[in-house]
Formats: C-alpha cells, structure tokens, sequence
C-alpha cells in the first residue's frame, strides 16, 4: 500500500466533492475491485486519473509518460501508483511490465486512444492495447468520464464542474481475434473495446 496514493486519492475525492457538483459514479456495483483487470477509459484531461482512482475503492495502477519520471517526479510518480511508458516507442520491457502488475492482480488503468482529445470527443484506439487484452487475459472494464474536458481540457485552466463516471461491465471479445497474433486483430479488440466506452457515453445512465 501506497500512502501518499490514498493521500491523493481522499485530496482528489474532496477537491471534486466541493467543486463543480461533485463526483457521480454510474454503475459503481460493477466496479471490479479484486484482481487483474484493465480499466480502460476515454482521455480527455489531466484530471482522468486522480478520477479513476478516486472512484474505485482499491488501488488502480497508472502509466505516465516517461519524461516525468526525473528528479522530484521519479520520488513521487512511484508512490502515486504509476509507472513510466515511452508514449512514442512502447518498447518490451514497458509491456512486460504491465502484463506483471495484471498478472499479480492488479488494476491498470489504460487510455485506449494513447493521448487525450483536443477537442474532447473520442479518438480512434491505438491497436497496442488490443495486443496487452489479447495476450494478459484478464477482465477489461470499460469507463467514460463525463464533465472532465470542461473542468481541465488540454491546454487550458481548470473550472469546477459536475464529473459524472460510467462504468460498464467487462467487454466481451471475438475469441478468434484474442487467438489471432496480428495487428489486425489488436486493431478490431481495440476498436470493440473504444465502441463500449463510447456506447458509455450515448446510453441515459437513468
């Protein structure tokens, strides 16, 4: 366990709940709390991680790019839950890592798109996430953050609003395609995997 993770984690719970109408969580009895799982969700802030940690009640595992992990930033990212990945050249040793932490039972959050929206709507899902789906076997829980890009988009200040999350249950894949060893088919698990995350945002959570 991570202190200063559940330190941030209450600071993030409280900044939201006495900022902008709070934090609503949509579908919170199928949150997976317990073993390996990918939680995948749309990209749009800076705030989407301390959100997904705020909202799941046991620790959820980070990437962050690389570059922020040097001086002060290698001390803290660690304890804040997250690992480096280089963004631009995903290499083995990065993929080995996050297929040990799902295999040691943990939940790693992913953004399928790879880096957030400009202009806040879904982009097109990189295929490398179907490749870690297809080869670590565990759950995927799709997740859409609503009010997120209004409250801090990129390049921009932040400005209180309502954040709304909806969680889904676990996508279930074509098992031709999470047997199949090709971009193609990391590419179509992808694709499924963004279709349930936006299928998220269109549904009337009443």
């Amino acid at each position: 366990m991570k202190t200063l993770y559940w330190i941030a984690r209450a600071l993030a719970r409280s900044t939201f709940s006495a900022t902008g109408g709070g934090l609503e969580v949509v579908g919170a009895d199928k949150r997976l709390h317990q073993g390996g799982a990918i939680i995948a969700a749309n990209h749009t802030s800076y705030l989407d991680p301390p959100i997904v940690a705020a909202t799941y009640e046991t620790p959820v595992a980070f990437l962050a790019r690389k570059t922020l992990f040097r001086n002060f930033g290698a001390w803290l990212y660690p304890r804040l839950n997250a690992f480096p990945i280089d963004r631009d050249h995903a290499d083995l040793q990065t993929i080995k890592s996050i297929l040990k932490k799902l295999r040691m039972g943990q939940r790693v959050m992913m953004f399928p798109e790879g880096t957030r929206s400009e202009d806040g709507k879904l982009t097109e899902a990189k295929p490398g996430i179907g490749m870690l789906v297809a080869k670590s076997g565990v759950p995927v829980q799709p997740v859409h953050i609503l009010g997120a890009y209004e409250a801090f988009p990129k390049g921009g200040k932040f400005r209180p609003q309502r954040i709304q999350v909806r969680i889904g249950d676990p996508v279930v894949f074509d098992p031709a395609d999470l047997k199949e060893k090709s971009r193609e088919a990391y590419q179509r698990i992808a694709d499924q995997l963004m279709s349930a995350i936006a299928a998220l945002g269109e549904d009337d959570p009443a």
